[in-house]
């Protein structure tokens, strides 16, 4: 699990490509702001959700599995139960991504169990968007 400023500034300036999961275009909502903050900082997001056929103007995919390019980081705004579910989703897929990220109040020991003998990194309980604005953006990515 990622702890330091230092680690996870590194393995900011690597990501290109962030899954949402969870992806909502809904105004006020947590991913929504989100999502609409990673697409402006350059990233390419891929918004995953069962049942929308497009979040912030793209098109979305059902499961992490039919995300038809590599992702770099998984970001989660899902219950903690559902984590285990998407660790074990991350580490299927044909090339894994270099973090699974949980949204600030998202913990699940489970999924780090699940992920702890691979190389895809696990932050939770972290806001990817606030830790991006604090150690990427005014350093420049």
């Amino acid at each position: 699990m990622l702890h330091s400023d230092t680690e996870l500034a590194a393995l900011l300036r690597q990501v290109k490509t962030i899954a949402v999961v969870g992806a909502k275009d809904k105004p006020g909502q947590p991913v929504d702001r989100v999502g609409r903050y990673l697409i402006e900082a350059g990233f390419t997001v891929i918004p995953v959700h069962p049942k929308r056929p497009t979040v912030w103007g793209l098109k979305t995919y059902p499961t992490l599995a039919d995300v038809p390019v590599p992702i770099d980081l998984v970001d989660l705004f899902r219950a903690a139960e559902a984590c285990p579910d998407h660790a074990r989703e991350a580490l299927a897929l044909v090339s894994p991504p270099r973090a699974f990220w949980m949204q600030s109040g998202i913990s699940s020991a489970e999924a780090q169990d699940i992920l702890k003998d691979s190389d895809i990194r696990v932050v939770e309980d972290r806001c990817l968007m606030v830790d991006h604005a604090r150690l990427i953006k005014g350093g420049g990515r």
